[in-house]
């Protein structure tokens, strides 16, 4: 590994390549800010990434004209990019994103990452975003790195060795934080019903925001809960060190919080890093649902955008316009239902911020179903907690109808009657 400039580190890539950047907190910023500096001596640079921070400069003008973005999973930077002729949108189960590597879907020639000084066996880590940026360091013909003293090293298998680095930088900064945010009492509610069906001795996933947090909160109660998840955030903190996660009873990777990627403060970077409890995974491993169901009682808890009146789950768009990304969703939702005792949960609130109700008669002209309505099980909203599992589709509907906003349900209930006559 020889340490130059970052004018000398993306000095490698060259027209017609395709570059991986990884993403989520390890987003390597200073590099792809060097790589868009010479987007006039470049042309018809692919790049592709999952959700990444910072201002993904490479989908904005005049740098896109050189780069365009084929995403495999859409985060706020670059929503209106990908929405547009400069950028595109990969539909894609995060546990099959290393296989376009690994198989030559989508060969990479350079992967560009942020790792954390060399141990001394010269091997680095690559933090709290192993997921899908393990296989691409794999497959890719050159690597070209930030080293960062600030990235936390994790337990598992994301590392890579410094002689498999072609050229590095060095930076000094904090790696990217998402801070807890207050919970409002309407996501206290319907994390008390979330709770309500979570068993002892189950194992978890979740992802980040305020409805996870809300459902972690109500479990201080519970006893040998266990974490096998995509990503993971501070919510689960105080129940790691109260003992309510032990992780006793899982049956992969025993006393682990097994994970690809993990998002959130200082205090949970703090956490993880040098912590042997912690196992980060590529995401073939995590989110593969042969070994998720192996784990007993697992509870997967995901969001919804809308569902509609038979249990069609949007997850990734809003009609037609790609608002994220299929992500793990069904791999979990599926691993669940084949776990022994499992749960796969949709935690939604009733309506959006505008009163527009959640559970619909139809899907929007245009919308994704992320997960289709065979696999869709429990329900919770902040007026209750439904199982659609062995019902038609009129008792799904009335199922729907009862925890839908009491504002909605007479609309639905006329939709409802339309369409399955059922009065």
């Amino acid at each position: 590994m020889k340490i130059v400039s970052k004018a000398e580190a993306v000095s490698l890539i060259c027209s017609g390549d395709r570059v991986f950047v990884q993403g989520a907190a390890m987003t390597p910023n200073e590099l792809i800010d060097a790589l868009c500096e010479r987007y006039a001596e470049l042309e018809h640079v692919e790049i592709i990434s999952i959700h990444t921070e910072g201002d993904a400069k490479y989908t904005l003008s005049p740098y896109c004209e050189t780069f365009k973005l084929n995403s495999c999973f859409v985060g706020g930077n670059v929503r209106k990019s990908v929405n547009t002729f400069n950028a595109d949108y990969i539909p894609i189960f995060l546990s099959e994103i290393p296989l376009l590597f690994k198989q030559n879907i989508l060969p990479l020639d350079v992967a560009i990452v942020q790792v954390s000084p060399p141990d001394k066996h010269g091997y680095c880590s690559l933090g709290v975003s192993v997921d899908v940026a393990l296989p691409a360091i794999r497959t890719a013909k050159k690597i070209i790195a930030q080293i960062n003293p600030q990235v936390p090293r994790t337990h598992g298998t994301g590392i890579v060795h410094i002689d498999q680095i072609e050229l590095a930088i060095e930076v000094n900064r904090p790696i990217h934080q998402h801070e807890p945010t207050e919970i409002s009492e309407l996501e206290h509610n319907i994390g008390a019903q979330v709770a309500s069906l979570i068993e002892d001795g189950a194992t978890l996933q979740m992802g980040i925001g305020n409805i996870p947090n809300a459902v972690l909160s109500n479990l201080k109660d519970h006893k040998d809960l266990g974490v096998h998840t995509e990503m993971f955030s501070d919510g689960i903190l105080p129940l790691v060190k109260s003992g309510v996660i032990s992780g006793e009873n899982k049956a992969v990777k025993k006393g682990k919080i097994v994970s690809c990627f993990a998002v959130g403060s200082q205090k949970l970077y703090d956490f993880v890093d040098d912590n042997p409890i912690c196992d980060f995974r590529d995401s073939g491993y995590t989110n593969d649902t042969a070994r998720i169901r192996r784990n007993p009682k697992v509870t997967a808890i995901n969001s919804a955008i809308e569902i509609d009146l038979t249990g069609q789950i949007c997850a990734d768009t809003i009609g037609s316009y790609q608002f994220s990304g299929v992500g793990g969703q069904m791999d979990f939702i599926r691993g669940a239902s084949l776990s022994e005792g499992g749960k796969p949960i949709f935690a939604i609130s009733s309506t959006t911020k505008k009163n527009v109700s959640k559970i619909v008669p139809y899907l929007k002209q245009g919308a994704g179903v992320t997960t289709t309505r065979a696999h869709v099980h429990y329900v919770a909203t902040e007026y209750g907690v439904v199982n659609l599992f062995g019902k038609n589709l009129k008792e799904r509907a009335k199922a729907l109808i009862s925890i839908a906003h009491p504002d909605h349900r007479e609309a639905l209930e006329k939709a409802s009657y339309e369409r399955f006559k059922n009065g």
